[in-house]
């Protein structure tokens, strides 16, 4: 095998390794009950923020850090990265653990076609018309769930949302802030909503922590690094792969949560509610089918002639 296909393989492998792992995240913090979400959620930001800081140590980044500390534009982008991101933990946490997986699935379906919009409407991109085909099925898909199930779907919009402006964020920022350094950043900004919210935790539920079992604590513990390892394999998987490879890795996840939410967990899942997914996973064909096309193309174009000596 060549360097380069060696090179597309690896990150292929990377990015694959990090939608498993986000994949299998509801089952991972339904072993935390009965911890409730706004715990765990500080728990994640205040040990993510903590096994960030030992990557910066072994791996010698803290002058990569300290590099963005000193361009207070950088800094303001890492700030409401961390406000977006928290609010998809928030509201994925508040999924998971009131029985609605299959809506947090719906939300992760939607979004690869929410970054394309974000594209059109933020970034002045131009779109292909399989595209907008694909976007016009999408926006159907979540009148249907509305109006026939009855049910205004804001767990799975929240979360294509946020997640959609945090990914246009960190595609502003580029290079110049690496996976562990906006990591430590974002976990960094939000250390004191974690604080408030254990403090008010505290002083209603109870603070959970330490009060279970070792095993639970244990579990607990490593939420900062099931946090962090996906984001950092999939950061070096995006550097070694296109986006296209990216977009169909992608859909692992969501399929993932969906097959948990309906076979292992027993969500309802009534014919309107069907009938929603089964719109929404045509908009996903076309979109793969748009992504296809389009990588094909470019791969029949003929090559720039060589400049001439």
């Amino acid at each position: 095998m060549n360097p380069e296909a060696s090179t597309r393989a690896a990150g292929a492998a990377y990015a694959t390794g990090a939608y498993l792992l986000w994949g299998l995240l509801p089952l991972y913090f339904l072993l935390l009950v009965p911890t409730g979400p706004w715990e765990i959620v500080a728990a994640r930001v205040l040990f993510s923020f903590v096994f960030c800081i030992l990557l910066l140590t072994v791996m010698r980044g803290w002058r990569r850090i300290m590099a963005i500390i000193r361009q207070p534009r950088l800094l303001g982008w890492t700030a409401l990265a961390g406000l977006l991101i928290y609010v998809n933990w928030q509201v994925f946490l508040i999924g998971t653990l009131s029985d609605r997986v299959v809506e947090t699935a719906l939300g992760y379906f939607i979004n690869p076609i929410t970054t394309v919009l974000l594209g059109v409407f933020v970034l002045h991109e131009r779109i292909r018309r399989l595209q907008w085909v694909a976007i016009g099925i999408a926006a159907l898909a979540v009148v249907v769930i509305i109006v026939a199930y009855r049910s205004f779907p804001w767990i799975a919009l929240s979360l294509t949302a946020s997640f959609g402006v945090y990914g246009l964020i960190k595609k502003k920022i580029g290079p110049t802030v690496d996976a562990v350094s906006g990591l430590t950043l974002e976990s960094l900004w939000l250390i004191p909503i974690a604080v408030v919210q254990l403090v008010i935790v505290a002083q209603t539920d109870g603070i959970v922590f330490g009060s279970v079992s070792g095993w639970h604590t244990a579990l607990m513990l490593f939420a900062g690094i099931a946090t962090a390892v996906p984001l950092l394999l999939f950061a070096a998987g995006a550097r070694r792969v296109n986006l296209t490879v990216i977009g169909m890795i992608q859909f692992i996840t969501p399929i993932m949560q969906f097959l948990t939410g309906v076979l292992i967990l027993h969500e309802p899942m009534p014919l309107e509610r069907w009938v929603g997914f089964i719109i929404v996973w045509v908009a996903v064909a076309v979109f793969l089918v748009d992504l296809l096309l389009a990588t094909r193309s470019l791969a029949h174009r003929d090559p720039p002639e060589p400049p001439a000596p």
